[in-house]
């Protein structure tokens, strides 16, 4: 009992500093986006977006190793061994200074490429090369500081991270908002940011060293064969793991720019940003529980993992159910209001932005399912299938591109992360808690269900009360789906135990 309290103190702890980051960032970043695109070309947007997904491609140098170490650390933090967290850490940051060697020359052997893969007119080949310069700096200087977070997390003290990356965010976007109304110059733009990224690193990394003194102890005991093996046998999968990835979602991007247009990149970006803006609430809740189960799978039994494994999983479906539904009617809309502000047309077509949420709501699933495989440590059993789903994703995207446009890319990504959602689940049942995976398919389809009467309820709905958008039918649209929706998920599901317990949770933090 006192460790379940433990483990939902630090969740607590994780999400209210979250969402507190989040509410902060999210505002000063919707101000940011506006300010830009009055300011600046909006292509820039798209190259700014492109550059992110380039260098997280790039970043698959990294190949687990990360992970890896993190699911090693788990163990001897729970049980207080000092001498073997030292064993783990110092590899982990000799590691992590060769993988930032391997980014810097992968990155700087795609310089004489940039012209290829952006198609622009209105910037020069040289100030994309600057831009990107910037860029792969950023990147690269990260892994210099990034080993250091993973003991403060392994203890269940995320907030660290987050309160560190919501400060160096608040201070950036507002320094570059100032310039941006003074002299809008997107070199600058990325200089600031560039600038901030660095001090904060420079000081995180003194701030981790005062706490944990155990980072700079020179006498370190190397790891056993045992620990060794099963170190480079998980970061073997990884790798896998990462290339598969890699292919699957960090090339749409890419994909937009080669065959449509950079621009379109930036259009994408403003949907993604709404919707990151609203999901990161989400995801601070679920990425804030991962050490949490890293320390329940490491002290309690099959039946207690799967008990708390199936109330995570509900309260996934409910949230990014209704964060996707309400998304798919009302993000359109959302981003016509905001290109009547500013003077320019912002809205994607229908179908494309139909398939994104569709993704976006399967992906859902699957955060629940990967973060408990990296909690549990279970990274052998697929470590190809994300290699299929790479290739699967790259060669639906490219054929269905040339044909029905941008929705064809979204209909590759979603087919590919369907080959998880169907395999993933098998996977963690047989090897965590040593039963079929029948009834998590059942519940997968009552969910679905749930969400096809909300549409079919909500749809005509949308065309009764808002046939033209504005701000009050707008904000009436919002309500109506917020009480549809989760009176109807509440009508299904409000008996179940996993509700029962959410519900018992939160009357408990609350009394």
């Amino acid at each position: 009992m006192e460790k379940n309290a433990g483990r939902v103190k630090y969740a607590v702890k994780n999400i209210i500093f979250g969402w507190g980051g989040n509410v902060a960032t999210m505002l000063l970043r919707f101000a940011l986006r506006g300010i830009f695109l009055m300011k600046l070309d909006e292509t820039l947007f798209g190259v700014e977006d492109l550059y992110t997904s380039v260098l997280t491609m790039l970043s698959f140098a990294e190949l687990g190793v990360g992970t890896a170490v993190n699911f090693s650390l788990y163990g001897p933090v729970a049980r207080g061994e000092k001498e073997k967290v030292k064993s783990y850490m110092l590899l982990y940051k000799k590691a992590y200074r060769v993988i930032a060697v391997v980014i810097a020359v992968l990155g700087l052997a795609l310089l004489p490429f940039l012209p290829a893969i952006v198609h622009t007119q209105e910037i020069s080949a040289e100030q994309l090369r600057l831009y990107y310069l910037i860029f792969l700096f950023n990147t690269v200087s990260s892994y210099f500081v990034a080993w250091k977070y993973s003991l403060a997390n392994a203890e269940q003290k995320n907030y660290i991270q987050t309160n560190t990356i919501t400060v160096t965010k608040m201070v950036t976007v507002a320094l570059q908002m100032l310039a941006l109304l003074t002299l809008p110059n997107y070199l600058l733009y990325l200089l600031i940011q560039a600038g901030v990224e660095l001090a904060q690193k420079i000081f995180i990394s003194r701030y981790l060293d005062r706490r944990y003194p155990l980072l700079k102890e020179k006498q370190v005991e190397p790891l056993t064969k045992e620990e060794t093996g099963l170190m480079v046998r998980n970061t073997k999968a990884l790798v896998l793991h990462r290339v598969g990835d890699m292919a699957r979602l960090q090339t749409d991007e890419v994909i937009i720019s080669s065959f449509l247009d950079v621009a379109m990149v930036g259009l994408l970006g403003n949907y993604k940003l709404i919707v990151s803006s609203v999901s990161n609430y989400v995801n601070v809740i679920f990425n804030s529980v991962i050490s949490g189960f890293g320390n329940l799978i490491a002290t309690e039994g099959r039946e207690k993992q799967l008990a708390l494994f199936r109330v995570y999983r509900f309260f996934a479906v409910w949230i990014y159910g209704f964060s996707a539904v309400g998304f798919l009617l009302l993000l359109s809309p959302l981003l016509e209001l905001a290109g009547r502000f500013i003077g320019k047309e912002l809205v994607l077509p229908a179908a494309a932005i139909a398939w994104y949420l569709t993704d976006y709501y399967f992906k859902g699933e699957r955060i629940v399912l990967s973060n408990f495989k990296t909690a549990a440590g279970v990274f052998e059993q697929d470590k190809y299938l994300t290699l299929l789903q790479g290739a699967v994703n790259l060669v639906l995207s490219v054929l269905l591109v040339q044909r029905i446009g941008l929705a064809g890319i979204f209909i590759g990504t979603v087919v590919s992360g369907l080959i998880a959602n169907l395999t993933k689940p098998v996977i963690i049942y047989r090897v965590c808690f040593g039963r079929s995976a029948a009834s998590y398919f059942w519940d997968s389809l009552k969910y679905l269900a749930v969400i096809g009467v909300s549409l079919a309820i909500l749809l005509p709905a949308q065309a009764v009360i808002m046939p033209q958008v504005t701000v009050w039918k707008f904000i009436l649209m919002m309500g109506v789906i917020t009480g549809v929706f989760n009176g109807i998920f509440l009508t299904a599901f409000g008996r179940t135990e996993e509700f029962r317990y959410l519900y018992r949770l939160v009357k408990d933090r609350l009394g």
